[in-house]
Formats: structure tokens, sequence, C-alpha cells
């Protein structure tokens, strides 16, 4: 049988090189494909400040300030578009401007504001986690107090108490009198 006299180090580094070509060369799913290195820097994207922006935004859209320069604006727009003179109309009766501007408004604030309720319930879970732990470490500190509570009484229960002490003292007395009488008789 003939015999292989190449070393382990040889076919390690054949095999890594092997693996390196058909990482580059496949199409295949099952094989994970190399990193590519760009030149390009890409802007970092900090999903949190825009999480948080988009919780501001939706925090004035639910207030009533927010409601009153929106229907200030809709009146003047309005009002402005009827009664002001024709050359200087914008947006003649139909106000077909401003129900584009009403409905890109509502088309930016329905995601605004389920994004910001999105990251209230992923707060709320949270919160829901931390107080579900600290009331299963509360029970656990009541059902430990109740087990010494527990054998706190049982231990009294065999302590003798002061009343009982002298009721036995007195029978003793009692009896060594008793005993002293018939002692002194014989």
């Amino acid at each position: 049988m003939p015999r292989d006299d190449r070393s382990t180090d040889d076919r390690r580094s054949r095999s890594s090189s092997d693996d390196r070509r058909l990482f580059r060369n496949t199409n295949r799913l099952d094989i994970p494909r190399e990193l590519r290195r760009t030149i390009t820097l890409r802007s970092a994207y900090d999903a949190d400040a825009f999480g948080r922006l988009s919780e501001r935004i939706a925090r004035f859209l639910g207030t009533g300030r927010f409601l009153v320069y929106m229907t200030a604006t809709i009146l003047f727009w309005v009002v402005w578009n009827i009664f002001a003179p024709s050359s200087l109309r914008f947006d003649e009766y139909p106000f077909i401007f401003l129900t584009l501007a009403l409905s890109l408004q509502a088309s930016y604030a329905a995601p605004l504001i389920l994004l910001a309720q999105n990251r209230q319930e992923s707060r709320d879970r949270v919160q829901y986690e931390r107080d579900r732990d600290v009331d299963a470490r509360t029970r656990a500190d009541m059902e430990f107090l109740a087990r010494e509570m527990a054998s706190l009484r049982m231990a009294v229960g065999e302590v003798a108490t002061r009343d009982f002490l002298r009721s036995e003292l007195r029978s003793l007395l009692a009896d060594l009198d008793v005993r002293g009488r018939e002692d002194d008789r014989v």
C-alpha cells in the first residue's frame, strides 16, 4: 500500500485553499459567502434616534395643540382661497392641493404613530418582565417568611411561658411543703 509522504500541514493548507476557492466560485445557498470589503463608507443609521423622533412627533400629533394648529391652518387655507383676490389664490374651490397636503400628512403620521406604539410596546414588555421577576422574588420572600413564622410559632408553642412556670413552681412548692410536713411527722 503506497504511503502518502505529504505532511498533514500540506494537506491542511491545500484543503483551506480549496475551501476558499469553493466559497468564491460557488452559488450554492448552503455555503456562506466570504465577506466583501467595500471602499465606500456606509452611513450609520441610528434606529433609536429615529424612534425617539417619531415618538416626539406622535406625542405632538396626539395633543390638543396640534388639533388647534391644524384647524386654524385649514380654516385659513379655505378662507384665503375663497375670499382672497383671484390673483393671490393658490388653491381654488375643490381645494385639491389642501387634500393632497392632508393626505401626505396622514400618510406620514400613521407610520410614525405605529412606530411609536411599537417602541412603547417593547418598553411595556420589558417592564412587564421586570415586574414579573420582582413579583416572583417577592412571592418567594413571602413564602420564606411564612415558613419562618410557622417554625417560630411551633418553637414558641414548645417554650414554657411565665404563667406555666409559675404554676409549676407553685405545685413544686406545695409538694415540698407536703413532704416537709411528712418528714416532720416521722
